[in-house]
């Protein structure tokens, strides 16, 4: 029975790489199938797929999707306001004629709306000016959308969204994946900027549109966030990170703080509720995923399914910290398209199936979905973000997972490292 739910698992893998049927839709049959190849019943009070399944697993990841609704609320008003413009604009002034000193100024930018919220939204925050002035100083293209989606991939393991998510995902307390994370940072930083630097400085083609496109930007701004509402996106970390505020609260004073230093009084109510109401257009599509991840680890996790994993996982996986880097790094790929270790998608599964097998501590299922995230990220090119980015800058946006692969696949690979180091 065991061999038989991963292969549901691997044809449910094959249809979400089509991207003909929604990930949460198949994610959600995916669940049901597996819940009655458990054994479990339609109907009851515990272990059914109705109550268990469906009902319980939709709201399993409740707090997860509240912070995305405010982070995504957050993001809006950065918008709205200029704070993510004014960041971007004070950065290239301050880089002057230097393309790499710009790129890595919008690199470090990204980190900062990365740290906020992500897809799609965040890195047109970031990319609306900083791409076009990266591409005019010379930036070739390529690099100039990979330097933004690198800068918001290089702000997740701060991001409190993403802390939330891992820590109802893997059932473990938020201090444990926010210590990981942490450790995590500086190799991402690292390799970042080694990417930022490297591909940055090798010149591409200066385009008119691009060349004119920050000066109509600046032409068109009616003013400037003040400048102490810049460190909005910081204001949430440091609640979390040095007064241990929980994440819900920390975002919520980050939303007041962002109202209050860039808004009248007598507008507080209009720009906060305007910006909140776009907020859903975002934070939508995110909910609905994490509704489906939420019934599919309730499926993984129903008595039967793990009696039936149990053995073959615990058979296949190695313990052995050397080939846990080998293999899991040479698998890397595999959370890209969608595929099977894409850990806003089947890869939760996964983790709950290695998890609740006993194969692996919870600790190291979080060093292998934290490292897998950062490739996720910035190289899949099915990520909203990469997808924007490429197509703002005029790429394909295969060749930014070709040029970004490499660093981030280095990248997942440290991160394993550090993993087995620390829990294997």
């Amino acid at each position: 029975m065991g061999i038989a739910i991963l292969l549901v698992m691997a044809v449910g893998v094959g249809v979400m790489l089509t991207r003909k049927v929604p990930t949460a839709f198949v994610l959600v049959l995916l669940s049901v199938v597996i819940g009655l190849m458990a054994g479990a019943p339609l109907m009851g009070e515990k272990n059914s797929i109705t109550t268990t399944v469906l009902q319980g697993g939709a709201v399993a990841l409740a707090a997860t999707m509240a912070a995305i609704v405010i982070g995504s609320w957050l993001g809006s008003i950065m918008g709205e306001t200029g704070i993510a413009s004014t960041l971007i604009r004070k950065t290239v002034e301050l880089g002057g004629d230097r393309p790499y000193v710009v790129a890595l100024g919008v690199f470090v930018v990204g980190i900062m709306v990365g740290t906020v919220t992500g897809s799609a939204p965040a890195a047109m925050l970031v990319g609306i000016i900083g791409i076009p002035t990266m591409i005019a100083m010379g930036v070739p293209p390529i690099t100039a959308a990979g330097t933004v989606v690198f800068g918001m991939c290089a702000g997740i393991p701060f991001e409190l969204i993403s802390w939330q998510y891992l820590s109802q995902t893997l059932e473990i307390p938020v201090d444990t994946v926010r210590d990981f994370q942490l450790t995590l940072f500086p190799i991402v930083l690292v390799i970042g900027i080694a990417y930022v630097v490297i591909e940055s400085r090798r010149r591409g083609v200066q385009h008119a549109w691009a060349a004119i496109a920050p000066e109509r930007a600046s032409r068109r701004r009616t003013g400037e966030a003040p400048w102490y509402s810049l460190i909005t996106p910081l204001v949430p970390i440091v609640l979390a990170l040095l007064l241990d505020v929980p994440i819900i609260p920390a975002l919520l004073v980050g939303v007041c703080y962002a109202l209050v230093t860039t808004t009248r009084p007598n507008r507080l109510a209009v720009v906060g509720l305007k910006t909140l109401h776009r907020s859903f257009d975002t934070a939508v599509p995110p909910l609905l995923l994490f509704a489906a991840i939420g019934i599919l680890l309730a499926a993984v996790k129903l008595p039967g399914s793990v009696e039936a994993l149990r053995p073959i996982v615990t058979a296949v996986i190695p313990t052995n910290p050397v080939l846990f880097v080998v293999i899991l790094g040479a698998l890397t790929p595999l959370c890209l398209y969608r595929g099977p270790f894409n850990v806003y998608g089947m890869g939760a599964g996964l983790a709950g199936v290695l998890i609740a097998s006993g194969a692996y501590a919870p600790q190291a299922v979080l060093g292998v979905m934290a490292s897998y995230n950062q490739t996720l990220g910035v190289s899949d090119p099915t990520s909203t973000q990469t997808v924007w980015s490429a197509g703002y800058a005029g790429v394909r946006v295969e060749r930014v997972m070709l040029q970004t692969l490499p660093y981030t696949w280095v990248m997942a690979v440290a991160g394993l490292v550090l993993t087995a180091v620390r829990f294997l």
